[in-house]
């Protein structure tokens, strides 16, 4: 066993002599630990955000949109996904949609919806996997059935299986008289997004195209692409081949807001960073300086036995660098025990009018695990070589008569 390994692992276990350092040094490991599992769970909850809010607005949205300038309704969409699954390349899903403004009611109870006719055969959605009760539309077209939210079925009193009247004006701007469609709720989604909860409602696409008289004609298209990354590249070829009255965009476009939001979740990600390398800093430093100056005396007769300046400045490094491991292990256990509890148990709940979402998110990402752990064993060094010149530099005749 190397004798700098046998020194440094008694200066951290020992405490016959001394139980306040042994103290400090437990003190430093816990902060340590405290910083870390802070920081993990930090990024853990802004990279869970940043998943949640993109997952459930592309649900609703999908990556690019297609719509008729000033609202103008679509023809040929047959034609139209042809073309593009043709000539463009990158797109996963095309799926056509009529969408507009409309009132429904259930007995006494009123209110406004964003309703949307989708082709189940074709839908590029995900609204599906948030269905809470009952079940999504049929692919049966004739099938007169709408799906809405649940903050709207609990104003609207229903419950599936009811029959509710949705009342709509037509596109055509000469026409101004409503007409109705009486549809059966086959299911309500809860998606946590207040937003969409409330004023959403989904039906098939000829239920919404009778509706509002469009006959054969399409408000727009709701596109996936195979990557995200090539988003605007696709939206370009998508706006170039299709032409006028076709405008494209982008969901970063029509939700620039919601997405900016998101990236200024992250910006206090570095001041989290920077508190805790000072915590650490200060905690180790503070620690190695406190045990510099306790032992002193044991220096001075390492010193005397034939200990090199090196030898002591690298039991002082391996003290500090061993508090970082040991706390950055204690930190990762932590961090993940309780990320973990969060994503089963969920029991940080937010209100989901303000953050689109019921609970706070969680995403557990191998690489922040190693990245935090990576950098505050690095500061652990960084940090014990101050204390540990210190010692090394400390004149064995001084010591000793000091100690004595």
């Amino acid at each position: 066993m190397s004798f700098r390994y046998f020194i440094t692992r008694r200066y951290l276990t020992y405490t016959r002599q001394s139980g306040f350092l042994s103290f400090i040094t437990s003190f430093s490991i816990v902060g340590i630990s405290l910083g870390t599992a802070a920081l993990i769970i930090a990024l853990s909850i802004l990279a869970g955000f940043e998943k949640e809010i993109k997952e459930k607005v592309f649900s609703f949205m999908t990556h690019i949109q297609i719509e008729g300038y000033q609202n103008q309704p679509l023809k040929d969409y047959e034609n139209t996904i042809k073309l593009v699954h043709k000539r463009v390349s990158g797109v996963k899903k095309i799926s056509p949609y009529v969408s507009k403004e409309a009132m429904i009611r259930s007995g006494e109870n009123v209110d406004g919806v964003f309703l949307k006719g989708i082709d189940v055969n074709l839908d590029a959605t995900a609204i599906k996997k948030y269905i809470k009760y009952g079940n999504y539309l049929s692919e049966d077209s004739n099938k007169a059935e709408i799906v809405i939210g649940r903050k709207l079925a609990f104003k609207l009193n229903v419950d599936v299986g009811d029959k509710v009247i949705i009342f709509g004006l037509p596109y055509d701007q000469n026409n101004f008289q409503p007409k109705f469609s009486v549809l059966q709720i086959a299911g309500i989604f809860e998606s946590g997004m207040s937003e969409y909860d409330d004023i959403y409602a989904l039906t098939n696409l000829f239920q919404a195209q009778k509706l509002f008289n469009l006959e054969n004609y399409v408000t727009g298209y709701d596109i996936f692409v195979d990557s995200v990354q090539n988003i605007n590249i696709i939206a370009k070829n998508l706006q170039k081949i299709l032409d006028y009255p076709h405008f494209v965009r982008t969901a970063p476009q029509l939700y620039h807001n919601l997405f900016a939001w998101v990236e200024l979740q992250k910006k206090p990600a570095p001041l989290f960073l920077g508190l805790i390398i000072v915590v650490a800093v200060v905690n180790i430093i503070g620690t190695l300086l406190m045990m510099v100056i306790e032992k002193m005396h044991d220096i001075g007769v390492l010193k005397s036995l034939g200990a090199s300046a090196k030898d002591i400045e690298a039991i002082f490094v391996a003290q500090g660098v061993t508090i970082g491991v040991v706390g950055t292990i204690i930190g990762n256990i932590i961090a993940f025990v309780l990320c973990e509890a969060q994503i089963q148990l969920q029991f940080f709940s937010l209100p989901s009018d303000i953050y689109f979402m019921s609970a706070v998110p969680i995403l557990l990402k191998f690489e922040n695990f190693i990245l935090v752990s990576l950098l505050v064993i690095l500061l652990s060094y960084v940090s014990s070589l101050i204390p540990s010149k210190t010692a090394s530099k400390l004149d064995t005749v001084n010591i000793l008569r000091f100690g004595s």
